[in-house]
């Protein structure tokens, strides 16, 4: 295993145990996981050496190699740089977690655990090579950020612009999904590096570069996706300065910027990129202008830069990329402290509105003096990384501007966003900080700890570093673009004097004067109306959305069930029969019966679904329909198949008796009788379903021309698994799979059944009788039996029989279940064990369990039940789907495939030969799944609701004794 496959698994191994380890220790665990991420930085920094002078790391790991699916990481110097990135802010942002939050805060083991998944997606997405990978770890930040961004779930702006975040970054990845598999179509290789390196051409090809495209804006936030990103700040400031400063908004820039290279030649891409990121810049700086919240203006400022990044490197010329490597990294260094001081600033006085802030540059001037490093580098002024890189950016857009007019176009731009740039984070600073006339000094209610400073300063430094060793630096960022610059030093603190330089000063310049009038205004500026706004039209679209689900459901989901069943069956008649329609093929000849003894079989069935029509009570109805399942078993039965016939029985048994349980809370006779025009339309619906499928089933049977594979399944029984029972070994072995998504069904639907019935929790609480409690009541009794006298005489032949009321005893009923039930059991034990070899195993070993359990409640109701089965069903349930999936899943340790059988033959000397199969275990986890739902049903339809009647007739009684 490699060193990028253990560092993610390494991470997504800590996103697993930090929610209980920070429940243990608390926020002191953020120091730890600050730590380990600081660890994964230092072994990325130290592989990246040689990716920075032109080398690839690559490591695969097969993952479904059938499919020519595989796990490729790769380590060149554009994921190296985000990757320390990611890993770097991450680090300081953890630590400055350990002093932002208190211990026992709510919900803080959880968002420790989001946030360790988050990093783990965001350092998978730059790493990965492989298109489907990186869109799962795509999605993975998108799932994280929603959690984090909603982390306070008591707020309903959290709330909502947690699901708004959600909602369209995820669209855009769904997109994005699809441009991806058209491209790895077209190119035969699903590996994003090799895609790039030669570009398909086509309108195939181009369609998918805009669908990649639709991806990135939205998770950039980029126009007219950018809306999301201001109402995100309802979340800490951690998740603030992390997602939406260094990582999770650069994910769309880091996708342009892989794409670019090989597809920058597609029609239209440079001019939608420039455009988009020209209207975002702009519209960010005029909104961040606006805000009196300076987190607010810090978060419209992020949508500003974005644009700026998107333009710069949509001008498609690697000269303009390089500079966009630098504004990048620069912005990261420079709006994560910005994030961080708003957080400490909202911690230390309570507020963020800089209307009520004032006075804070004397009272916290440690915080001050970072705060305006790192707004000074945001701005371009030296000597920080901020300057190098926006003039790094004007340089080169001035000379591909003499080749393409494009460029010139995105430089001015560029300079009149940069002015706004200078004017928003001057008002922040003087918001923040500055003595306001008139404004009183806000009291600080939580003086902030000394730690809490460590994350900022960190990135403030870097910001200082990168200016004054911008000409270090320069290499690395090179070979992110090979051969991208004229010179070699081109960042660089001094290039002399420049029209460059030249922009630069009248960009402080004006944005300065522009920040002092803006701090002396007290009118808002104007703007255009919210209804015009992307932000609008999202609540718009939405509520339309919604508006045409609620008109839709009002006329489908009528709440009848008959009209809900013959929509279902008239679409199938409509889709089998038009298909039988357009074929048109059919058999040559039809067998109409392989035996004589179908015939009556078929006779009895057919009048017995005719006369389920005429049923005028519903249990004549329910016993007539499950004639027909009996018939059914029959005729499997009659064709060599005797483990269906027995499921099939045994099936029709337990839903029978479900049935029965249902229909004694509802009235006993059917309802009216439907109007002479409703019946005809049910019997046209019912003739269609029958004649297409009959007519489906002939023709498919008839059209097979190659050799069944279940011809096999007999062999492959005996060889691979270890079994002469084909069917058995299949649901265990050959088909497993399955087998464990049935039993998730299987649970899923007991669950279900239980949550229409208990009314507070689907545990049993009721008291129960103890098995010790009903034998010691046995006893007592067989030593007053002799005498005719006395109460106790009564015989009690099962385990409640004593608390029975004598109205509903049935003594013939009692004994004959207390014959057969231990019988019943022991045979459902040998279905179990045998049924790999014999007709049975572990689903109709535990229907014969589960039967036995409906004897012993039907005889003795509910205290019986509880008497018999003291467990609790959901357990038992629990227990078999776990047990199936450990079996499933424990081949792996040992280097086979999941679901391999293995098996040893014990010889008995004269009692012969016992195979002891693995696959028994994975039976056995079958059967208690099984039984678990009978015992489930029986509770919930049985038992809950004995409780429930009982409950009324007492009540009942009581009102008529008081009414006398």
């Amino acid at each position: 295993m490699g060193a990028m496959t253990s560092m993610l698994l390494l991470l997504a191994l800590s996103a697993v145990i930090a929610h209980p380890i920070v429940r243990r220790f608390g926020r002191r665990t953020f120091v730890a996981l600050a730590i380990l991420v600081t660890g994964v930085f230092a072994v990325l920094l130290w592989i990246s050496q040689p990716v920075f002078s032109g080398e690839a790391l690559v490591e695969t790991v097969q993952w479904v190699p059938q499919l020519d699916l595989s796990i490729t990481l790769r380590l060149d110097s554009v994921s190296a740089l985000f990757a320390l990135l990611v890993t770097g802010a991450g680090a300081l942002v953890l630590l400055y977690c350990a002093s932002y939050f208190e211990d026992g805060e709510q919900g803080l083991a959880r968002f420790a655990g989001v946030f360790m998944g988050f990093a783990t997606s965001m350092l998978g997405l730059v790493l990965a090579d492989d298109i489907y990978l990186l869109f799962i770890f795509w999605e993975g930040t998108t799932v994280f950020s929603f959690l984090l961004i909603g982390h306070a779930t008591r707020l309903r702006t959290a709330n909502a612009a947690s699901l708004q975040a959600l909602m369209v970054t995820t669209l855009g990845g769904l997109a994005m999904l699809v441009g991806f598999v058209l491209l790895a179509q077209q190119a035969g290789t699903p590996l994003l590096s090799e895609i790039v390196a030669d570009p398909p051409q086509g309108a195939v090809a181009t369609t998918a570069v805009y669908l990649l495209l639709v991806g990135a804006l939205s998770k950039s936030a980029i126009f007219p996706f950018h809306f999301w990103l201001p109402g995100a700040m309802a979340a800490p400031t951690p998740v603030s300065a992390y997602l939406h400063a260094a990582a999770m908004v650069k994910a769309g820039i880091y996708l342009i910027a892989r794409i670019g290279p090989g597809f920058s030649d597609v029609p239209g891409y440079r001019e939608t990129l420039v455009i988009l990121g020209a209207v975002t810049m702009i519209n960010g700086g005029i909104r961040a202008l606006k805000q009196f919240d300076i987190k607010l203006i810090v978060a419209h400022g992020t949508v500003s830069q974005l644009g700026l990044l998107v333009m710069v490197f949509g001008v498609g010329d690697p000269r303009a990329s390089y500079a966009g490597f630098a504004l990048l990294f620069a912005h990261a260094v420079a709006k994560a402290p910005l994030f961080l001081a708003v957080g400490i600033i909202d911690h230390s006085t309570g507020t963020r509105d800089l209307r009520k802030l004032c006075g804070l540059s004397r009272r916290m001037p440690v915080l001050a003096v970072l705060t305006i490093a790192a707004a000074a580098s945001m701005a371009g002024a030296p000597p920080f990384i901020g300057f190098v890189a926006k003039e790094s950016a004007f340089t080169e857009l001035l000379r591909i501007g003499e080749s393409e007019p494009l460029a010139y176009f995105a430089f001015f731009v560029a300079l009149v966003g940069s002015v706004l740039t200078v004017a928003y984070m001057g008002r922040f600073l003087w918001g923040a900080f500055a003595d306001k006339p008139g404004t009183s000094e806000c009291s600080i209610v939580h003086r902030p700890a000394p730690v809490l400073f460590v994350a900022p300063a960190a990135f403030a430094l870097l910001a200082l570093a990168g200016g004054l060793l911008a000409s270090p630096i320069d290499p690395l960022l090179q070979a992110t673009v090979p051969h991208a610059t004229e010179h070699p030093e081109h960042l660089a603190l001094w290039h002399g004097f420049t029209l460059p330089l030249a922009a630069s000063a009248a960009v402080l310049l004006l944005g300065s004067v522009l920040a002092m009038l803006l701090s002396r205004m007290r009118a808002v500026i104007p703007a255009l109306p919210e209804r015009f706004s992307a932000s609008h039209a999202y609540w718009v679209i939405t509520h339309w959305l919604d508006t045409a689900a609620v008109r839709i459901t009002a006329i489908t989901q009528r709440g009848s069930l008959p009209f809900y069943l013959a929509v279902i069956l008239i679409v199938m008649v409509g889709a089998l029969g038009g298909t039988l329609l357009v074929t048109g093929e059919w058999p040559a000849e039809i067998e109409l019966m392989s035996s004589p003894v179908q015939v009556p079989i078929a006779i009895i069935m057919i009048v017995a679904a005719i006369f389920s029509l005429r049923a005028r009570t519903r249990f004549q109805s329910v016993v007539l329909v499950g004639v027909t399942g009996y018939g059914m078993a029959a005729i499997f039965a009659m064709h060599g198949a005797p483990d269906l016939a027995l499921t099939q029985a045994l099936v029709e048994t337990v839903t029978l008796i479900a049935f029965v349980l249902v229909i004694r809370r509802l009235p006993q006779r059917m309802g009216s009788a439907s109007s002479r025009r409703v019946r005809w339309i049910r019997v046209t619906i019912g003739v269609a379903v029958g004649l297409v499928i009959g007519a489906f089933a002939v023709v498919a049977l008839g059209s097979r021309i190659a050799e069944p594979i279940s011809l096999q399944i007999p062999g492959l029984a005996a060889a691979g698994g270890h079994g002469y029972n084909a069917v058995n070994v299949m649901l265990v072995d050959i088909r497993g799979w399955d087998t464990m998504g049935e039993l998730s069904v299987i649970l899923a639907a007991a669950t279900g059944v239980a949550s229409l019935v208990f009314l507070r929790t689907r545990a049993d609480l009721r008291p129960k009788l103890t098995r010790r409690a009903a034998r010691s009541e046995a006893r007592a009794h067989l030593m007053h039996v002799a005498d005719p006298d006395h109460p106790a005489r009564r015989v009690a032949w099962l385990l409640a029989g004593r608390h029975l009321d004598p109205a509903h005893r049935s003594i013939l009923l009692e004994v004959v279940v207390r014959l057969v039930f231990h019988g019943l059991i022991i045979l459902s034990i040998y279905l179990l064990l045998t049924g790999h070899n014999t007709p049975g195993g572990g689903f109709a070993g535990g229907l014969v369990a589960g039967l036995a359990l409906v004897a012993r409640y039907l005889a003795g109701g509910r205290y019986e039940l509880g008497a018999t089965v003291p467990l609790d069903a959901g357990r038992i349930l629990g227990t078999g789907l776990a047990l199936a999936v450990s079996m499933a899943l424990l081949p792996m340790f040992f280097g086979q495939s999941a679901l391999a059988s293995a098996w040893v033959d014990v010889d008995l000397g004269p009692f012969g030969v016992v195979s002891l199969v693995t696959s028994t275990l994975f039976d056995v986890g079958v059967y208690l799944v099984v039984f678990g739902l009978i015992l489930d049903v029986l509770r919930s339809l049985g038992a809950e609701i004995d409780e429930h009647e009982e409950a009324e007739t007492a009540s009942f009684e009581e009102e008529e004794v008081q009414s006398r």
